[in-house]
């Protein structure tokens, strides 16, 4: 577990450097999620860095928030994906680390283009259908956004999901209560999702998504639930920006890059444990 903690401290520096070095980009979610992908890419996805598009015998995992692309790509990175190097690029010209994941780039490790918010759900269970029509017993993950679920088509995907039972689909929602705009409350109310997802038929579970040991016991915990007639769903709770003292919990960290100061800051708060890029 220390382990797992020390990678995702570099994952957050990474995520820092990145959008500093970009001048753009949006650190706020990235930082929240980045224990959920440390736990994921280094603990309980059955997945080959080698990386095949088809994925046959492994595990699948799609962002359909794509504009947290920072800690997906150092999570990539950081697992054997493609050379850490690389993490210097993002959102430069001629790239492959666009700002949003595209699959023209052939960037290993990106199975779908997610620039659009609300597509992500139906991409997974399609994944997961396929899976089942060909006999492949492995799982198929995905994170969407609490704030993504403003979008229609998700609650279509959610509905269908349970009603062909697509029981290896284990989807994850950052739920920080913060969006581009303000808080998830003041935008667009959807109350209790928790309640939403289990009145639409899935298998509902709650964790705190910055606690690395509740991370993984809960990720375990809905792997065993998976081929028992629903899809399940994981309420995260997170904190956006979490690891950068003056980020946490503020929606304007959405979307914006640290100037030099507040890089220096973001820095001095987050131990380099594997080494900087």
């Amino acid at each position: 577990m220390a382990e797992l903690k020390a990678i995702a401290s570099q994952i957050r520096r990474d995520i820092v450097r990145m959008v500093h070095g970009a001048a753009s980009g949006h650190p706020g979610g990235s930082l929240g999620c980045a224990d959920f992908f440390t736990a994921l890419y280094f603990k309980v996805l059955k997945h080959d860095p080698a990386f095949h598009m088809d994925a046959k015998n492994e595990d699948v995992f799609f962002l359909s928030n794509g504009h947290i692309s920072p800690v997906f790509y150092s999570a990539l990175a950081r697992s054997g994906y493609f050379d850490i190097k690389e993490l210097s690029t993002f959102r430069k010209i001629n790239s492959r680390l666009q700002g949003h994941p595209t699959t023209h780039e052939h960037l290993p490790g990106i199975r779908v283009a997610s620039g659009s918010l609300g597509q992500g759900m139906s991409v997974a269970i399609g994944a997961a259908l396929s899976k089942k029509l060909n006999n492949d017993k492995n799982i198929v993950y995905s994170l969407h956004g609490d704030g993504e679920l403003d979008e229609g088509q998700n609650w279509e995907a959610i509905m269908f999901a349970a009603a062909k039972k697509v029981d290896n689909l284990i989807s994850t929602v950052d739920w920080n209560g913060q969006q581009i705009d303000g808080t998830t409350k003041s935008v667009m109310d959807l109350m209790n999702i928790h309640s939403k997802f289990d009145a639409f038929g899935w298998n509902t579970l709650e964790m705190n998504g910055n606690d690395m040991d509740e991370v993984i016991a809960t990720l375990d915990k809905a792997r065993s639930l998976t081929g028992q007639g629903k899809p399940i769903a994981i309420m995260m709770h997170t904190i956006m920006g979490k690891g950068v003292d003056f980020m946490e919990n503020d929606h304007h960290w959405h979307g914006v890059a640290p100037n030099d100061e507040q890089l220096k800051k973001a820095l001095a708060q987050l131990p380099e444990t594997l080494g900087d890029y």
